[in-house]
Protein backbone atom coordinates (compact mmCIF):
# COMPACT_ATOMS: atom_id res chain seq x y z
CA UNK A 1 0.00 0.00 0.00
CA UNK A 2 1.14 3.57 -0.42
CA UNK A 3 2.55 5.44 2.28
CA UNK A 4 1.32 9.27 1.91
CA UNK A 5 -2.15 9.65 3.78
CA UNK A 6 -3.89 10.78 0.36
CA UNK A 7 -2.56 7.98 -1.57
CA UNK A 8 -3.85 5.51 1.08
CA UNK A 9 -7.51 7.02 0.65
CA UNK A 10 -7.90 8.43 -2.99
CA UNK A 11 -7.30 6.99 -6.03
CA UNK A 12 -7.19 8.59 -9.68
CA UNK A 13 -9.14 7.36 -12.47
CA UNK A 14 -5.89 6.60 -14.82
CA UNK A 15 -4.31 5.05 -11.41
CA UNK A 16 -7.37 2.73 -11.44
CA UNK A 17 -7.19 1.83 -14.91
CA UNK A 18 -4.06 0.79 -14.60
CA UNK A 19 -4.50 -1.18 -11.33
CA UNK A 20 -6.86 -3.18 -13.30
CA UNK A 21 -4.83 -4.52 -15.64
CA UNK A 22 -2.44 -5.37 -12.51
CA UNK A 23 -1.96 -9.29 -11.71
CA UNK A 24 -4.62 -8.34 -9.09
CA UNK A 25 -6.96 -6.13 -9.80
CA UNK A 26 -9.12 -4.13 -6.85
CA UNK A 27 -13.05 -5.08 -6.77
CA UNK A 28 -14.60 -1.97 -8.00
CA UNK A 29 -17.86 -0.83 -6.50
CA UNK A 30 -20.36 1.91 -7.38
CA UNK A 31 -22.82 2.85 -4.63
CA UNK A 32 -25.95 3.46 -5.12
CA UNK A 33 -28.78 5.80 -2.88
CA UNK A 34 -30.72 3.66 -3.73
CA UNK A 35 -29.93 0.81 -6.49
CA UNK A 36 -32.97 1.32 -9.09
CA UNK A 37 -33.84 -0.68 -11.38
CA UNK A 38 -32.65 1.73 -14.45
CA UNK A 39 -29.44 1.77 -13.40
CA UNK A 40 -28.72 -1.40 -14.38
CA UNK A 41 -28.54 -0.88 -18.14
CA UNK A 42 -26.35 2.44 -17.16
CA UNK A 43 -22.79 3.70 -17.96
CA UNK A 44 -20.34 2.04 -15.64
CA UNK A 45 -16.79 1.42 -14.90
CA UNK A 46 -15.84 -2.21 -16.50
CA UNK A 47 -16.66 -4.84 -14.04
CA UNK A 48 -18.17 -2.95 -11.08
CA UNK A 49 -20.43 -3.81 -8.87
CA UNK A 50 -23.59 -1.95 -7.87
CA UNK A 51 -23.78 -1.49 -4.02
CA UNK A 52 -27.60 -0.19 -2.56
CA UNK A 53 -26.70 1.66 0.61
CA UNK A 54 -29.59 1.81 2.43
CA UNK A 55 -30.06 -2.46 2.20
CA UNK A 56 -26.10 -3.33 2.20
CA UNK A 57 -24.60 -0.75 3.91
CA UNK A 58 -27.18 0.01 6.70
CA UNK A 59 -29.84 -1.97 8.71
CA UNK A 60 -33.23 -0.72 8.95
CA UNK A 61 -33.23 2.38 10.98
CA UNK A 62 -35.92 3.96 13.34
CA UNK A 63 -35.80 5.66 16.43
CA UNK A 64 -32.45 6.19 18.02
CA UNK A 65 -30.94 4.07 16.05
CA UNK A 66 -30.94 6.60 13.14
CA UNK A 67 -32.12 6.13 9.73
CA UNK A 68 -29.40 4.57 8.73
CA UNK A 69 -27.73 2.26 11.17
CA UNK A 70 -24.45 0.31 10.64
CA UNK A 71 -24.88 -3.10 8.80
CA UNK A 72 -25.03 -6.49 10.56
CA UNK A 73 -21.56 -7.11 10.46
CA UNK A 74 -23.08 -10.86 9.20
CA UNK A 75 -25.00 -9.51 6.53
CA UNK A 76 -22.51 -7.22 5.21
CA UNK A 77 -19.81 -10.26 5.08
CA UNK A 78 -22.48 -11.98 2.50
CA UNK A 79 -23.30 -8.88 0.92
CA UNK A 80 -19.17 -8.37 0.42
CA UNK A 81 -18.84 -11.81 -1.10
CA UNK A 82 -21.88 -11.33 -3.39
CA UNK A 83 -19.94 -8.69 -4.65
CA UNK A 84 -16.80 -10.71 -5.15
CA UNK A 85 -14.54 -9.46 -2.07
CA UNK A 86 -11.56 -12.03 -1.66
CA UNK A 87 -9.44 -12.02 1.57
CA UNK A 88 -6.85 -9.46 0.95
CA UNK A 89 -8.33 -7.80 -2.11
CA UNK A 90 -7.90 -4.00 -2.41
CA UNK A 91 -11.42 -1.99 -3.25
CA UNK A 92 -12.39 0.73 -4.76
CA UNK A 93 -15.47 2.36 -4.40
CA UNK A 94 -17.17 5.22 -6.57
CA UNK A 95 -20.51 6.94 -7.28
CA UNK A 96 -22.28 9.56 -9.41
CA UNK A 97 -22.21 12.18 -6.54
CA UNK A 98 -18.66 12.89 -6.28
CA UNK A 99 -17.72 10.33 -3.43
CA UNK A 100 -20.67 11.74 -0.89
CA UNK A 101 -22.65 8.79 -0.82
CA UNK A 102 -19.35 6.56 -1.93
CA UNK A 103 -18.01 7.50 1.44
CA UNK A 104 -20.61 5.31 3.22
CA UNK A 105 -18.54 2.37 1.41
CA UNK A 106 -15.20 3.38 1.89
CA UNK A 107 -15.95 3.89 6.19
CA UNK A 108 -18.47 1.15 6.87
CA UNK A 109 -15.93 -1.61 4.56
CA UNK A 110 -12.86 0.21 6.69
CA UNK A 111 -14.79 -0.24 9.61
CA UNK A 112 -15.32 -4.33 9.02
CA UNK A 113 -11.58 -4.61 8.51
CA UNK A 114 -10.80 -4.40 4.89
CA UNK A 115 -7.43 -2.50 5.08
CA UNK A 116 -6.84 -1.38 1.50
CA UNK A 117 -10.61 0.57 0.59
CA UNK A 118 -10.03 3.68 -1.86
CA UNK A 119 -12.09 5.97 -2.81
CA UNK A 120 -12.07 6.96 -6.88
CA UNK A 121 -11.17 10.81 -6.85
CA UNK A 122 -13.81 12.38 -8.70
CA UNK A 123 -16.20 9.44 -8.72
CA UNK A 124 -17.62 8.26 -12.33
CA UNK A 125 -17.32 11.46 -13.98
CA UNK A 126 -13.18 11.67 -13.83
CA UNK A 127 -13.45 8.24 -14.96
CA UNK A 128 -15.67 9.39 -17.91
CA UNK A 129 -13.96 12.75 -18.27
CA UNK A 130 -10.30 10.50 -18.78
CA UNK A 131 -11.74 8.84 -21.68
CA UNK A 132 -11.81 5.38 -20.25
CA UNK A 133 -13.52 2.48 -21.30
CA UNK A 134 -17.03 2.29 -20.00
CA UNK A 135 -19.42 -0.67 -19.86
CA UNK A 136 -23.65 -0.42 -19.67
CA UNK A 137 -23.71 -4.32 -17.55
CA UNK A 138 -22.89 -4.49 -14.57
CA UNK A 139 -20.17 -6.73 -12.84
CA UNK A 140 -20.71 -10.05 -12.09
CA UNK A 141 -17.94 -11.59 -10.38
CA UNK A 142 -17.31 -14.95 -8.69
CA UNK A 143 -18.30 -15.26 -4.59
CA UNK A 144 -15.44 -13.75 -2.54
CA UNK A 145 -14.24 -15.15 0.61
CA UNK A 146 -13.67 -12.55 2.53
CA UNK A 147 -14.32 -12.42 6.44
CA UNK A 148 -15.10 -9.36 7.79
CA UNK A 149 -15.42 -7.98 11.64
CA UNK A 150 -16.86 -5.33 13.38
CA UNK A 151 -14.63 -2.06 15.32
CA UNK A 152 -11.72 -1.20 12.42
CA UNK A 153 -12.91 2.92 13.28
CA UNK A 154 -13.99 4.70 15.82
CA UNK A 155 -18.21 4.61 16.57
CA UNK A 156 -19.53 7.17 18.97
CA UNK A 157 -23.10 7.17 20.26
CA UNK A 158 -25.49 9.96 21.14
CA UNK A 159 -23.26 9.83 24.37
CA UNK A 160 -20.47 9.92 23.03
CA UNK A 161 -21.07 12.87 20.38
CA UNK A 162 -22.16 14.71 23.06
CA UNK A 163 -18.83 14.59 25.26
CA UNK A 164 -16.61 15.08 21.81
CA UNK A 165 -18.63 18.37 21.31
CA UNK A 166 -17.42 19.36 24.83
CA UNK A 167 -14.00 18.23 25.47
CA UNK A 168 -13.25 17.86 21.91
CA UNK A 169 -14.25 18.75 18.45
CA UNK A 170 -17.41 17.22 16.85
CA UNK A 171 -17.53 18.46 13.12
CA UNK A 172 -21.29 18.64 11.76
CA UNK A 173 -20.60 17.66 7.72
CA UNK A 174 -24.35 18.81 7.13
CA UNK A 175 -24.98 21.89 4.51
CA UNK A 176 -25.29 25.15 6.53
CA UNK A 177 -28.63 25.85 6.49
CA UNK A 178 -29.23 22.38 8.31
CA UNK A 179 -26.67 22.83 10.88
CA UNK A 180 -27.95 26.74 11.29
CA UNK A 181 -31.83 25.36 11.67
CA UNK A 182 -35.18 26.74 10.79
CA UNK A 183 -38.58 26.91 12.04
CA UNK A 184 -40.49 23.59 11.21
CA UNK A 185 -43.88 23.09 10.66
CA UNK A 186 -45.48 20.23 13.16
CA UNK A 187 -44.87 16.75 12.82
CA UNK A 188 -41.70 17.76 10.99
CA UNK A 189 -37.97 16.82 12.20
CA UNK A 190 -36.36 19.37 14.24
CA UNK A 191 -33.39 21.58 12.64
CA UNK A 192 -30.42 23.23 14.37
CA UNK A 193 -27.44 21.13 15.46
CA UNK A 194 -25.43 19.38 18.81
CA UNK A 195 -24.30 21.83 21.30
CA UNK A 196 -20.81 22.55 20.43
CA UNK A 197 -20.60 20.87 17.45
CA UNK A 198 -19.11 22.97 14.49
CA UNK A 199 -20.31 23.22 11.01
CA UNK A 200 -17.79 21.51 8.31
CA UNK A 201 -19.85 21.16 5.17
CA UNK A 202 -18.61 17.86 3.25
CA UNK A 203 -18.95 20.12 -0.17
CA UNK A 204 -16.17 22.13 1.02
CA UNK A 205 -13.83 19.32 0.28
CA UNK A 206 -14.38 19.30 -3.22
CA UNK A 207 -12.90 21.70 -6.31
CA UNK A 208 -15.76 22.49 -8.40
CA UNK A 209 -14.69 20.04 -10.67
CA UNK A 210 -16.04 16.90 -8.22
CA UNK A 211 -12.51 15.98 -7.33
CA UNK A 212 -11.24 16.60 -4.14
CA UNK A 213 -9.18 19.79 -3.04
CA UNK A 214 -5.49 19.16 -2.85
CA UNK A 215 -3.86 17.82 0.93
CA UNK A 216 -2.67 21.29 1.11
CA UNK A 217 -5.84 22.80 0.80
CA UNK A 218 -7.82 19.92 3.39
CA UNK A 219 -5.11 20.64 5.37
CA UNK A 220 -5.40 24.12 5.79
CA UNK A 221 -9.20 24.22 5.91
CA UNK A 222 -9.62 21.48 8.52
CA UNK A 223 -7.00 23.15 10.60
CA UNK A 224 -8.78 26.63 10.85
CA UNK A 225 -11.71 24.27 12.10
CA UNK A 226 -9.59 23.03 14.84
CA UNK A 227 -8.62 19.62 13.67
CA UNK A 228 -5.04 19.91 13.69
CA UNK A 229 -4.23 17.17 15.57
CA UNK A 230 -4.16 18.50 19.17
CA UNK A 231 -8.02 16.71 20.37
CA UNK A 232 -9.94 14.35 19.42
CA UNK A 233 -12.24 14.59 16.49
CA UNK A 234 -15.60 13.12 15.75
CA UNK A 235 -17.65 13.91 12.47
CA UNK A 236 -21.85 14.39 12.24
CA UNK A 237 -24.38 14.72 9.69
CA UNK A 238 -27.97 13.76 8.74
CA UNK A 239 -27.61 9.65 8.95
CA UNK A 240 -23.64 8.93 8.93
CA UNK A 241 -23.12 9.84 4.91
CA UNK A 242 -22.06 12.46 4.32
CA UNK A 243 -19.83 12.00 7.87
CA UNK A 244 -18.05 9.62 6.40
CA UNK A 245 -16.97 11.01 3.23
CA UNK A 246 -15.70 13.68 5.81
CA UNK A 247 -13.78 11.09 7.98
CA UNK A 248 -12.00 9.91 4.82
CA UNK A 249 -10.92 13.25 3.86
CA UNK A 250 -9.79 13.71 7.07
CA UNK A 251 -7.80 10.58 6.84
CA UNK A 252 -6.11 11.93 3.78
CA UNK A 253 -4.62 14.52 5.19
CA UNK A 254 -3.64 12.06 8.74
CA UNK A 255 -6.18 13.02 10.92
CA UNK A 256 -8.21 10.47 12.25
CA UNK A 257 -11.82 10.77 13.40
CA UNK A 258 -14.38 9.24 14.90
CA UNK A 259 -17.88 8.96 13.22
CA UNK A 260 -21.44 9.29 14.91
CA UNK A 261 -23.53 6.74 12.55
CA UNK A 262 -27.12 7.68 14.27
CA UNK A 263 -25.88 11.57 13.38
CA UNK A 264 -28.73 13.91 13.30
CA UNK A 265 -31.55 11.62 12.56
CA UNK A 266 -30.69 9.22 15.75
CA UNK A 267 -30.22 12.78 18.11
CA UNK A 268 -33.86 14.31 17.35
CA UNK A 269 -35.17 10.75 17.83
CA UNK A 270 -34.59 11.69 21.62
CA UNK A 271 -36.71 14.55 22.65
CA UNK A 272 -34.25 14.73 25.58
CA UNK A 273 -31.32 15.77 23.73
CA UNK A 274 -30.82 19.55 23.21
CA UNK A 275 -30.57 21.23 20.37
CA UNK A 276 -29.31 24.52 18.98
CA UNK A 277 -30.45 26.89 16.87
CA UNK A 278 -28.83 30.04 15.11
CA UNK A 279 -25.74 31.28 13.69
CA UNK A 280 -22.52 30.05 12.77
CA UNK A 281 -20.32 29.81 16.05
CA UNK A 282 -17.56 32.76 16.17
Amino acid sequence: MATDPRDQVFVTAPALAALLQGPRPPVVLCVRNPRTAEMAGASRIPGAVDVDLPTELASPGGGTRGSRPLPDIGALQEAARRWGIRQGDAVVVHDHDRCLVAGRGWWVLRWAGIADVRLLDGGFAAWQGAGLPVATTPGAPAPGDVVLSPGHLGVLDADGAAALAREGLLLDSRVRPNYIGATVAPGQARRGHIPGSVSAPAIDNLTEAGTFAEAETLRHLYAALGADGSRPVGVSCGAGISAAHAVAVLASIGVEASMYPGSWSAWIADPDRPVVVGGLPG
